[in-house]
């Protein structure tokens, strides 16, 4: 291998190796690391020239790019003169010693030199013990009904909800998608994360959409309608000329981007080369040619946003309220890669090593995020996305939060390799926007956990994810799950998650008779999972005392977990799961109804029952 180019690679952070959840050990090629390097914005070729330069910069520095420092705590003690930038605008110049330094991400300049300050609290404070429901806001409307959930039909659920004693309530990301393609449905591949889901907005579309199965290819454009008749009678309001002055350059481009996914389709790398580069005259001239197409999306984003202030408002007696889902990635031909392209890389791929169902691994088709460019701004990309999100919930889950310490970069042409992220500041950012509005923020830490990342999390106060169904002695000979005294507590406990089967459908093994029907196991290796699925039923039976909900809720209770997650598939007795990891149209992932109204749903006989054992356990969820 190229001594130059695998230098130059672990200076940039990408691993020569990893240990995958098989236990095989996998070296990474001089193509992977070419593909990365590349990735990343620099010449493979060029390898030896390139370490020079970075390692050049490096020692030539009096202070590193980022420091994690104690929020309303004196900064470190600086060596010369200095000029400080709080994240308030204010500035000051001083020589040594920093003065105290508020929550925030402020700016210092020594010599020429930028070093961000993250100004976090050291950890966050334990939630109460408290339970909530989980549930997909696509779902919220019967076959009867037809369309899909909308914000102001989970406003009803969060108040049903609150009146049963729940503490919170969770839903898939509700990130901004793609209005011109129906097929682009999956949550946790957005346009950008920064912006909200029209799709969602009540604005009384009415789909031919009738199926238990949801049709996108009727219900988007029939949103799409009715929300541009709805604007077409809009005749402004001071509220929304407030909105576009605080949101400013970055709404607009957001705006400007999806009206040229109108004309041009829903992904920019297919649109004309000139409209490709958010900064080109073309593009400045389509935004003085379109200003109405420009101000129609703009406008649609405050209309999110009020709905959705609504549903924190209908959550207001709520110990936590609304629970949010943060997707792991974006969208590479999105419009957070649109607007700010140096941020992310190209030609790679965020995905997962090989695993027992993946053997190849998995690529996901989410742009990775660039870890230099991240902390030479600020890190304000994250904080903004946070921010967003922390506006309208209490309750944050980061998906596959393994990325804060390590992401899967997947080349188009090579195997992948993970490449190290600057964990401390990302925790120390999530600490930061949490802390403003006092907010839970959950990790959701499940898979090849790399060593040390559940106590770095737990230093930070950020709240692990526990699975039941993976509770499991995984040493012992046969299927031995841990009691309910045995959980962690500075956790947030479920059953299963939307990736994993329901209560009825693990038991009755749902989810590999689809591996088997759709041909990534075959007929042998099918039928000793499920010979295993049932050895595991049967023991998980013996641990909770019983085989029905009631006993599987009871168990939860009793955990010290102090967040308690009900999914609402399993408390209205559903057997198909939500989404089956590795696939896209093969299965019907994200287009299940609950198959009750919103208004129902807190009447029903198995959230009731639910909701008794919550509370009679001692986990009471209003304020």
């Amino acid at each position: 291998m190229n001594d130059a180019l695998s230098r130059l690679a672990a200076h940039l952070g990408v691993m020569p190796r990893y240990q995958d959840q098989t236990d095989r050990w996998h070296v990474t090629t001089p193509e992977t690391l070419s593909a990365i390097i590349a990735a990343m914005g620099f010449d493979p070729a060029a390898a030896q020239a390139t370490l020079e330069q970075l390692e050049a910069e490096a020692a030539a520095r009096t202070l590193p790019e980022w420091l994690v420092v104690t929020a309303d705590h004196p900064g470190p003690v600086v060596d010369g003169a200095w000029a400080l930038c709080l994240e308030d605008g204010s500035c000051r110049t001083g020589q040594g010693a920093l003065p105290v330094l508020p929550l925030g991400i402020h700016r210092l300049d020594v010599a020429g030199q930028v070093t961000w300050l993250l100004a976090a609290p050291d950890t966050l404070p334990e939630p109460p013990l408290i339970w909530g429901v989980t549930l997909p806001l696509y779902g919220l409307r019967s076959a009867v009904q037809g369309g899909v959930g909308s914000y102001a039909d989970l406003g009803g659920v969060v108040a049903g909800l609150a009146g049963l004693g729940a503490g919170f309530v969770g839903i898939n990301p509700i990130h901004a998608g793609f209005p011109c393609d129906s097929a682009a449905f999956s949550p946790y591949a957005p346009t950008s994360r920064r912006r909200f889901s029209t799709l969602h907005i009540d604005a009384g579309a009415k789909p031919d959409d009738h199926e238990p199965l949801i049709g996108y290819d009727r219900v988007v454009p029939a949103q799409d309608a009715a929300l541009r008749a709805e604007f077409a009678a809009f005749c402004g309001d001071p509220r929304f000329d407030a909105y576009l002055a605080t949101e400013g350059a970055d709404l607009q481009r957001f705006a400007l981007h999806q009206a040229l996914s109108d004309l041009h389709g829903a992904y920019w790398p297919d649109w004309p080369a000139a409209l490709q580069d958010p900064a080109s005259p073309e593009v400045a001239a389509f935004a003085v040619a379109k200003p109405g197409a420009v101000r129609f999306h703009a406008w649609a984003q405050w209309r999110a946003e009020l709905q959705l202030a609504e549903v924190r408002d209908a959550a207001r007696d709520l110990s936590l309220g609304l629970y949010l889902d943060l997707a792991v990635g974006t969208h590479p031909a999105g419009a957070e890669t649109w607007g700010d392209p140096a941020l992310f890389a190209r030609g790679c791929s965020l995905g997962a090593p090989p695993d027992a169902f993946s053997p190849d691994g998995q690529r996901w088709n989410l742009a990775p995020l660039r870890p230099r460019v991240l902390a030479q701004t600020g890190f304000s990309a994250l904080a903004r996305i946070l921010r967003a999100q922390l506006r309208f919930a209490r309750v944050l889950r980061i998906d596959h939060i393994l990325g804060f310490e390590r992401a899967f970069w997947v080349p188009e042409n090579a195997p992948g390799a993970y490449v190290q992220m600057p964990k401390a500041a990302l925790l120390a950012v999530a600490r930061i926007e949490a802390a403003r509005v006092g907010a839970v923020i959950i990790g959701e830490d499940l898979g090849n956990i790399p060593k040390g990342l559940h106590t770095d999390l737990a230093a930070s106060g950020i709240l692990g994810c526990r699975v039941a169904m993976f509770e499991q002695d995984w040493d012992a000979a046969t299927p031995t799950f841990k009691p309910a005294a045995a959980y962690d507590a500075r956790v947030l406990t479920a059953f299963a998650s939307h990736d994993l089967p329901t209560w009825r459908g693990w038991r009755r093994g749902t989810d590999i008779a689809w591996r088997g029907r759709l041909g990534s196991i075959d007929c042998a290796a099918q039928t000793a999972a499920m010979d295993h699925r049932m050895a595991e039923v049967a023991a998980f039976e013996t641990t909770i005392g019983g085989r029905n909900i009631g006993r599987l809720n009871g168990f939860l209770a009793a955990t010290p977990s102090r967040l308690i997650a009900l999914q609402a598939e399993d408390l209205l007795g559903l057997i198909e799961q939500p989404n089956l990891p590795g696939t896209v149209y093969d299965h019907p992932n994200w287009r299940r109804r609950l198959g009750v109204s919103a208004s129902d749903l807190a009447r029903h006989p198995g959230v009731v029952q639910a909701a008794r054992i919550m509370t009679t356990a001692g986990r009471r969820g209003l304020k």
